[in-house]
């Protein structure tokens, strides 16, 4: 670790130390002109208007970006003083302009080290109310290091505290939980870490100003996570990511403003139960667990994802209804359905915008599209509804090869009506049996219908736009997407309503691997 510099030595600081540009500047390097001072000896005498500029500028340094602040800095003894208080400390590899592709890793992690420290040395500590440390790419910063500038930026007023890790090995930093005491804790209103361990839980004091917390990759446990929350009764919003030693997560009562709870891909997670009442949105993905929300009746937006476990859609039917019985919005993505979509008991009474994606990773082929209709039975309110199949690829089920294809033929869903759906789409649709009976179905009851899009790519509506590009479609997909429409012109396009828009997406020259 650099040794402290003193007082005289750190007045003029080096700019190749903050931008790594080989430079260095200093107020003797400042060439006034006759009218603006007078050189004495070797002392520059500023006139009085350069005293407002200066306090001018030291008024704006904390508005500046980091770099140009640090750069600042090397300007005058003001400047510097301004520097040492700067507000906001944003660091990463990119902030410092190290060039992540010009040296190796060693090389690379050493002299964010260096950097990082001359800045964390030449900070006073006071006045910090924002710190961010990214350490990208490099995983073997000595926790020494860590330590000493953690110490520097948690003071007591800062209200945004961000640590992000990059971790490659098992063993994990451990966060100096002492610091979030009630002296330095209770001003922090966002707190995100990345790649670290959580264990000395007890050490932390009341985070009452804390409204936002993420967690992502931390290794801490059910328990130590609930103390935490039992202290920061301020949360609006909690997001935890990838935290893989939480077992059973509990949401304790005194959080009366959370708001938006986010528990994503946490591996070994079995059961995740909420006692707050005014929990408004809720997503989460990873396995099918045990989901309590206790009396839930203000979430309005659920997006639940499934991709380690089958047969997300029916859990999602037969269960949220009761966990959360006052939906507008649901969002579902599940890879592998190994059973129709069942006729249930629950209904979704308020619910408006429903969007289904299946990914195709596992899919069945076997799955009959036309069982989901029972989310339509179960949605009287619905008034859209977006189907998107992930991946196409050729049917072996396609009305095209089907003997009896006959339209007079085709099955009867449902007797239900939906009268309040009016926006349909269906991205990645296919030339399956059972997927032209759902959209003749949704002509048929759907009365108030005034849109019905059928997208044989992998979705127009999400294409780069930025870059004018599609998602691309491999040689099957594109073969289906001609049959599909074939079985529009066969099927659909004579059913479809007067007062029906019917749109048609078919494949363009930007929709090909190339």
């Amino acid at each position: 670790m650099a040794a402290m510099g003193k007082p005289e030595q750190m007045e003029v600081l080096s700019q190749d130390a903050i931008t790594g540009e080989g430079l260095s500047c200093s107020a003797a390097e400042i060439k006034p002109d006759s009218h603006c001072g007078e050189i004495v000896g070797s002392q520059v005498q500023l006139p009085e208007v350069w005293d407002k500029i200066e306090t001018f500028f030291i008024g704006y340094t904390p508005l500046c970006p980091m770099r140009d602040a640090a750069q600042a800095a090397c300007v005058s003894h003001a400047f510097l003083r301004s520097w040492r208080c700067y507000p906001n400390l944003i660091i990463s590899i990119d902030s410092l302009c190290i060039n992540e592709y010009g040296s190796r890793y060693d090389e690379l992690t050493m002299d964010f080290i260096t950097r990082v420290e001359h800045i964390m040395q030449n900070h006073s500590g006071m006045g910090v109310k924002e710190f961010r440390l990214q350490s990208y790419p490099c995983s073997t910063i000595d926790p020494s290091y860590l330590d000493h500038w953690i110490q520097v930026a948690m003071t007591p007023g800062i209200k945004e505290f961000e640590l992000s890790l990059f971790e490659i090995s098992d063993i994990k930093y451990s966060f100096p939980c002492s610091l979030l005491s009630s002296e330095r804790g209770s001003s922090i209103q966002s707190l995100m870490l990345s790649g670290c361990s959580i264990h000395s839980i007890a050490q932390v004091g009341c985070m009452s100003s804390l409204t936002n917390l993420v967690l992502y990759s931390v290794d801490i446990s059910g328990e130590q996570l609930l103390h935490f929350l039992s202290n920061s009764c301020a949360l609006e919003k909690i997001s935890l990511s990838n935290c893989n030693t939480i077992i059973c997560l509990k949401i304790p009562c005194q959080l009366q403003k959370l708001n938006i709870l986010s528990v994503l891909d946490c591996q070994m997670l079995e059961m995740i139960d909420s006692n707050v009442s005014n929990l408004s949105t809720f997503f989460c993905t990873g396995r099918q667990i045990h989901i309590s929300l206790g009396h839930a009746f203000q979430v309005k937006e659920i997006r639940f994802s499934c991709h380690y476990s089958s047969n997300a859609l029916y859990y999602a039917i037969t269960k949220l209804p009761f966990i959360a019985p006052n939906l507008q919005t649901l969002f579902l993505s599940t890879s592998d359905e190994t059973i129709n979509t069942p006729m249930t008991l629950g209904k979704f009474l308020q619910l408006k915008y429903l969007e289904i994606t299946l990914c195709a990773t596992n899919f069945s082929p076997d799955y009959d599209f036309s069982s989901l209709v029972s989310f339509l039975d179960a949605c009287p309110t619905l008034e859209t509804l977006i189907i998107r199949i992930g991946l196409p690829t050729i049917r072996h089920d396609s009305i095209l090869e089907d003997p009896d294809g006959d339209s007079s033929q085709l099955q009867c869903l449902s007797e239900c009506y939906h009268d309040n759906l009016k926006n349909v789409m269906i991205t990645g649709f296919c030339s399956a049996k059972s997927m032209v009976e759902l959209t003749i179905h949704i002509m048929q009851k759907a009365r108030s219908l005034d849109c019905l899009t059928l997208d044989t790519t992998r979705g127009h509506d999400r294409r780069f736009a930025n870059i004018d590009r599609c998602w691309p479609l491999d040689e099957e997909a594109l073969v289906e997407a001609g049959k599909a429409r074939v079985a529009i012109e066969r099927y659909i396009e004579e059913r479809v309503p007067p007062s029906v828009n019917l749109k048609i997406v078919e494949p363009c020259s930007k929709c090909t691997y190339r």
